[in-house]
């Protein structure tokens, strides 16, 4: 029984013209007949209606009954789209790993540093699910404990992505990638080694040299990461 309780509501803004005028009936009298019965009960709940359209528009457009629009715009709360608020990315990334690597007993440890920059610079057409769909898919392809910038969409790694606001129709380009993920790589392997070059191209299975070139080419400065937690 839901007396007493919250019912949501979800995409009210779908809903059809007959079922508006039952849901009207609903909030107004707190009164409801079960399917199969003639006898009605009195709930009284707490409504939470939620949409992603325009309800005022739709009722100007005469999709959407004005007195049940009234009757559930009692406290409005708006709550823009996740590309309107990049600080929230960050925090509800880390959520849906710790989710999910507890769910499918994952051990991934962290999402790089290259991966926390392309999740911010994304557009998110489709918001939160989008996010947490794509969390839940790194979670389950990671094989090192650290989710990286190349695990991540094609359309994740593209510059054009991160000055517009739709998603572009091609993907990035291989040089832009490999780039991309050499940079990645090398900044783990210097953080993990305190910045130390020839500690990182031991780890890399490279001679200093080398690493040092591909440091200069791609413009890291080893300094910059002189403490593993630099990683968190």
């Amino acid at each position: 029984m839901l007396h007493g309780g919250i019912i949501l509501l979800n995409e009210i803004g779908d809903i059809s013209p007959a079922v508006q005028v039952k849901l009207l009936s609903v909030v107004q009298e707190k009164m409801f007949e079960r399917i199969g019965s003639s006898r009605p009960f009195r709930a009284d709940v707490r409504i939470i209606a939620a949409t992603s359209r325009n309800l005022e528009q739709l009722m100007n457009e005469g999709g959407f009954r004005e007195d049940l629009f009234y009757r559930l715009n009692v406290f409005p709360i708006h709550i823009p789209p996740l590309r309107e608020r990049r600080s929230d990315i960050l925090v509800l990334a880390d959520h849906f790993l710790q989710k999910y690597c507890r769910i499918y007993r994952r051990p991934v440890k962290r999402i790089s540093t290259e991966a926390i920059n392309m999740l911010i610079a994304c557009h998110w057409p489709g918001n939160v699910r989008e996010l947490e769909n794509l969390i839940k898919r790194l979670v389950l392809r990671c094989s090192d404990g650290v989710i990286h910038g190349y695990a991540l969409a094609p359309s994740l790694q593209t510059d054009e992505q991160t000055s517009t606001s739709t998603v572009p129709s091609e993907g990035a380009s291989l040089h832009s990638m490999v780039s991309s993920s050499e940079r990645e790589i090398i900044i783990d392997a210097l953080k993990q080694h305190n910045g130390n070059v020839a500690a990182a191209a031991r780890f890399l299975q490279t001679t200093p040299r080398i690493l040092g070139h591909k440091i200069k080419k791609l413009g890291i400065d080893p300094e910059c990461y002189p403490d593993i937690t630099a990683l968190r």
